[in-house]
């Protein structure tokens, strides 16, 4: 007779980002997610000493998605640091990772190890696109301006319920991202 398959480690992890989205950190337990995933706790164990864990992968593997993924896919674009702009400006916002990232700037506002994971995805980031507006901004204070323009607009565009008129939310991001590379 063979052995039942396990649920992989990757499993365990998604489903937490997406309680963890969902609901916050203190949505993501051991209990409900091996209910959601129709497995036995024993199978978290396999693969975590205990929920601590658990949560530590979740934040590396949202550090490596946020930032390193991230970073590629806009490497990914070509030569042209406009171009890798445009990409981040909006894949960023329409990723399936931006209400993870969301529910993390909250929890980071608790927990003060969190925070710091935060200030250090968010650094990374913002080198990038320091390095990118670099190449056409001679400018630092002017890098530095539109490097927070951008991020911000990253960053709030999923909690902005504004309308814009006849024009749909994602022409006014192209919009925005055209402004900031001008």
């Amino acid at each position: 007779m063979a052995a039942p398959a396990r649920t992989p480690r990757s499993t365990w992890i998604e489903q937490a980002l997406a309680a963890l989205a969902e609901g916050g950190p203190d949505a993501v337990r051991v209990d409900v997610l091996a209910k959601e995933l129709g497995v036995t706790r024993g199978s978290f164990y396999w693969h975590f000493k205990d929920r601590g864990a658990l949560l530590e992968a979740l934040l590396d593997t949202w550090e490596q998605k946020g930032a390193d993924e991230v970073i590629a896919r806009a490497e990914a674009a070509g030569a042209d640091p406009r171009d890798k702009v445009r990409v981040l400006g909006t894949s960023v916002p329409a990723s399936p990772l931006m209400p993870v990232d969301l529910a993390i700037r909250d929890w980071a506002r608790r927990d003060p190890a969190v925070a710091e994971r935060l200030r250090r995805v968010d650094n990374r980031r913002m080198d990038y696109l320091r390095t990118l507006f670099r190449s056409f901004c001679p400018d630092p204070d002017d890098v530095e301006a539109r490097c927070m323009l951008a991020f911000s607009l990253g960053v709030a565009n999923q909690s902005l319920a504004a309308e814009h008129g006849p024009r749909s939310r994602a022409d006014v991001l192209d919009l925005a991202v055209e402004y900031l590379l001008a």
